[in-house]
């Protein structure tokens, strides 16, 4: 292009009026009036090749260099760019070696037991977990009710059926972990933990609703005929903590 162009030119002898710009010192015309053709060919080649190299050099994060799934590879002998695990390794994170703890199975089965100590802190857990994630179909006392099922979506099970009072705790954290029929699998929202504080918490609801008084430690039965004590009033707006309004 720039050859044709250089010939065109030479053969054309351009004058300086034919030129796109009046800039005549700029552009190296004499003191003739003559243009310096060749100069000024060699800035716009200039121009050119700077403009091409800066587009060609243009590289964006998201059109780094990488390798779509399965895509072959010629820097490998065997023509895979996807390399096979390291024998006898795990990744760091994922070896999950107690399968209690990470399945809810034991011997097989569903686990009967916790693999942690059920504290009033995993209690706790549980229920705001559960009504983050759970209450929404299963309702928050866990009979089904949940605010979606009132607007149309499929009726959960209660968890107060004998069925499910008494599946083991493992059966609740399959459940959370895989899914079952309409519900999704929550193992990629709810932790490993918070799964098993969950069922902790599910189990909690279940005894609320069938507990004896046998279940209830002798030291703590009394306080089942207390009437429950009112929260103390709020303060004004501007107190100090802890002053009461006066009367």
């Amino acid at each position: 292009m720039l050859r044709s162009l250089l010939t065109r030119v030479n053969s054309q002898r351009l004058s300086l009026d034919q030129l796109p710009t009046p800039d005549a010192e700029r552009m190296g015309v004499g003191s003739s009036g003559q243009l310096g053709v060749g100069s000024y060919l060699a800035r716009i080649a200039a121009l050119v090749v700077v403009a091409a190299v800066a587009g060609a050099c243009r590289q964006d994060m998201h059109d780094a260099p990488r390798y779509e799934p399965l895509e072959a590879s010629t820097f490998f002998t065997d023509g895979h760019s996807a390399r096979t695990l390291v024998a006898n390794t795990v990744a760091r994170g994922q070896l999950k070696e107690d399968r209690h703890l990470y399945e809810g199975i034991v011997d097989g089965k569903p686990a009967d037991t916790f693999p942690m100590p059920v504290t009033a802190a995993v209690l706790a857990r549980g229920q705001e977990r559960f009504n983050v994630f759970c209450s929404p179909c299963h309702g928050r006392t866990g009979e089904g009710n949940g605010m979606i099922v009132q607007r149309g979506f499929r009726h959960p099970p209660s968890y107060m059926e004998d069925r499910l009072r008494n599946a083991p705790v493992g059966y609740f954290f399959d459940v959370m972990t895989h899914g079952f029929g309409a519900m999704q699998d929550y193992s990629a929202q709810v932790p490993v933990a918070d799964r098993w504080a969950i069922a902790a918490y599910i189990r909690a609801l279940q005894f609320s609703q069938r507990a004896s008084m046998d279940d209830v430690p002798e030291e703590h039965r009394a306080d089942l005929d207390r009437n429950p004590q009112p929260p103390p009033p709020a303060a004004p707006p501007g107190a100090a903590p802890g002053q009461q309004e006066a009367k």
